[in-house]
């Protein structure tokens, strides 16, 4: 079959083996553009690795630390006349070069909330690896079985209090408009810490540590947004910000437990990038994209894997290089609640009055002039491999392509 981008509302249901294999390849090409992390561990966890933070995270572990990895994901295989998602094709394109480049490799393809998944990766670490010395916690998901209780919750993106109303953008029509929403209810807002909380992330540690497989001196990271003030009302203010408080909860309560291996627990808080369900956050996608345009004219914008390969290099590991440590190498840069601070860029006052400047100004006519939404939309067709170069994308394919 011709692959061609399907997109419905904020999701694209098709996606491109050979375009996700070359996304893939532009991650690897960046971590080693940038030469070698000496410090870094060398046997990593990632879950939720298909993807946006989780994806680059084990490109630069990988390839800028020499890691060995396991990845574990949810993903759907491709039909007969079905693409696979973007992470099952990114999964084999990336297990695939890590094994070329002598480094070990494994991807899971389950519910990671599951104690099944837990038990089985848990196997394989002391099977392959023995233990880790690094986990990153990057799972995006809707919905959670709970382990415990059987429970499935249901997270729901909604403002808290009363009725907001909101300025946003329509990306796949180029239409700015206005839009109201109702406020969470309590069992929404206790739903979505369910599923977007820290609570996952501590039955990972909790399981790993009880199974003796984590080094001295292990660490583990999670990732965060808090942006702007044009966008908290829908994000930290919101049933999305009372997750993200339980996230750090989690860091808190894993820091004085991990003591006990010399460890450390820290949430990230990183810049605005496309993701599949920033796409669905109103007031998100036009706040992006005037902020890409602005940081892009400023020349200090980064993508996923430009911001996850500054993050390690300068704060997580650190680096011996004098342009790196000038970088903010050395000391992490922590805010007063303990977390990693990356989004100083986005946040600098250069940049953010210059958005809030163009956010009153701008519209459907002069969007185009005053906001990036071709980068936007570029940004996000890429996360399901189309739109990248050297990529013959009228060639007929077989979706169960495996040779990636």
């Amino acid at each position: 079959m011709i692959i061609k981008p399907r997109i419905r509302g904020f999701i694209c249901t098709t996606a491109h083996p050979r375009g996700c294999a070359a996304a893939v390849d532009q991650q690897i090409a960046h971590v080693k553009e940038a030469g070698p992390i000496g410090s870094g561990g060398k046997r990593a966890l990632i879950v939720g690795a298909s993807g946006g933070y989780g994806l680059s995270s084990r490109v630069v572990v990988a390839f800028g630390c020499g890691a060995g990895t396991v990845g574990v994901s949810f993903e759907k295989a491709p039909e007969e006349s079905r693409t696979a998602t973007a992470g099952w094709y990114i999964n084999r394109a990336f297990d695939a070069r890590a094994k070329r480049a002598g480094l070990y490799a494994k991807s899971f393809d389950g519910d990671a909330f599951s104690d099944a998944m837990k038990e089985q990766v848990i196997a394989a670490i002391k099977a392959d690896l023995g233990q880790i010395d690094l986990l990153v916690y990057s799972l995006a998901s809707p919905v959670r079985q709970h382990p415990r209780t059987g429970v499935l919750h249901r997270s729901a993106i909604k403002p808290l209090g009363a009725v907001k109303h909101f300025k946003t953008l329509n990306v796949d029509r180029g239409v700015v408009h206005e839009v109201d929403l109702e406020p969470a209810t309590a069992e929404e807002t206790a739903a979505t810490v369910q599923v977007m909380g820290g609570e996952d992330w501590e039955f990972w540690i909790d399981a790993l540590a009880k199974a003796n497989v984590l080094a001295r001196g292990f660490r583990t990271i999670s990732y965060t947004y808090i942006g702007s003030d044009l966008t908290w009302p829908i994000y930290w203010e919101g049933t999305l910000g009372k997750a993200k408080e339980d996230l750090d909860r989690a860091a808190l309560a894993m820091r004085a437990r991990l003591k006990a291996v010399e460890g450390d627990a820290r949430v990230a808080v990183m810049k605005a990038v496309v993701t599949q369900a920033s796409t669905a956050i109103p007031v998100v996608p036009l706040y992006a994209s005037l902020l890409f345009r602005v940081m892009k004219d400023a020349r200090v914008h980064e993508d996923c894997i430009a911001q996850i390969d500054r993050l390690f290099r300068t704060q997580v590991y650190g680096s011996s290089r004098a342009e790196d440590r000038a970088g903010g190498g050395g000391a992490m840069r922590l805010d007063d609640v303990g977390r990693i601070r990356m989004d100083e860029r986005e946040l600098a006052a250069p940049i953010q009055n210059e958005v809030r400047r163009r956010w009153p100004l701008v519209s459907t006519e002069n969007v185009a002039e005053l906001a990036d939404l071709e980068g936007f939309r570029a940004d996000f067709l890429k996360i399901f491999g189309f739109g990248l170069p050297g990529v013959d994308y009228e060639a007929d394919l077989d979706p169960a392509l495996a040779d990636l």
